[in-house]
Parts: C-alpha cells; structure tokens; sequence
C-alpha cells in the first residue's frame, strides 16, 4: 500500500501501473530484514532501505506515504544517512525515477547527478555533504536509530516539519 500511494504515481508514469506484475515483483525480491519502518505518532507511514557496502552506503528505497511528506521526516532521515556515511568515510549512493519531484530535495541535500538509464538518474553524495541547509534544527527520530538494521523502526513525533 505505501508503495502504491508513495512511487505509484511515478512507476504509472514511467512504465504504467500493473498491480498483478507489482504484487509479483514484490513477492520476488522483498527482504524484510533490508527493511525499516518510518512510523509517525503510532502509525506506520513508510519504509526505507539501507546497504553499508564496502566503498559505498547506498540507499536503496525510501517511500513515505503523500500525507506524512514535506513534514521534514525524509529530509531528517537523508540528513542521518548522510551523516553517518560521512562518518564512514563513504559516499551515499541511490538511484530514482527521473519522474519523480524528490530529485531536487536530494540535490538540496547535496546529492549530485553522476549517471542516468533511460528511466533513474543515479546519484551520490559524498563525505562530509550536508546540503546547502544542513543547520536547520530537525527532531531526531529516537535515540539509537541507526539505519539498515533489521526490521528497525524509525519513530517520528506528530507534526515534524521541514
């Protein structure tokens, strides 16, 4: 359902929305443990994916249902990876549907274009990238959260704001 409501708009748009061959693409290549729970005041509100890989973190999804974006909860999120890639001394890596608006919030946050396919642009963010707005104050999802750990959940106080 998130992924319906989060990307379907811009899978519709790049290849066409088929629910059967989506359930089926699902089915085949869902991990859980690749999975954390973003969830906001109780209720689960999306998903994101992290690989630490060995000269690269890569972001492999993150979907947040329409009514809970532009509240600064993928922005807080990105900013915590890119920290703690930065950390690492590796870069932050992700690829996107070239439809899909969020390309100019990763650039705010320091992502730049470094290949594209005929649907995603590929990207990446290297160490020490905090984005041209990295000092505004954003609440931290909770104490320990470190992303990619196994069916981890992300909790997000009612009403953050980007």
């Amino acid at each position: 359902e998130v992924h319906r409501t989060a990307l379907g708009p811009y899978v519709e748009a790049t290849w066409g929305w088929d629910e059967e061959s989506q359930r089926r693409r699902f089915q085949e290549h869902f991990r859980p443990a690749r999975y954390s729970i973003i969830r906001c005041a109780g209720r689960e509100v999306g998903f994101l994916s992290v690989e630490e890989r060995e000269d690269h973190v890569l972001l492999g999804t993150i979907e947040i249902r329409p009514e809970y974006q532009r509240r600064g909860i993928g922005t807080h999120l990105l900013r915590e990876l890119l920290a703690m890639a930065s950390s690492r001394g590796l870069p932050l890596r992700l690829r996107m549907l070239k439809v899909n608006p969020a390309r100019s919030l990763y650039q705010r946050l320091g992502f730049r274009v470094t290949g594209d396919t005929e649907t995603h642009f590929l990207m990446e963010a290297l160490p020490g990238t905090g984005g041209e707005d990295e000092t505004q104050t954003i609440r931290s999802p909770g104490p320990g959260w470190r992303p990619g750990a196994a069916r981890r959940t992300v909790g997000w106080p009612e009403g953050g704001e980007e």
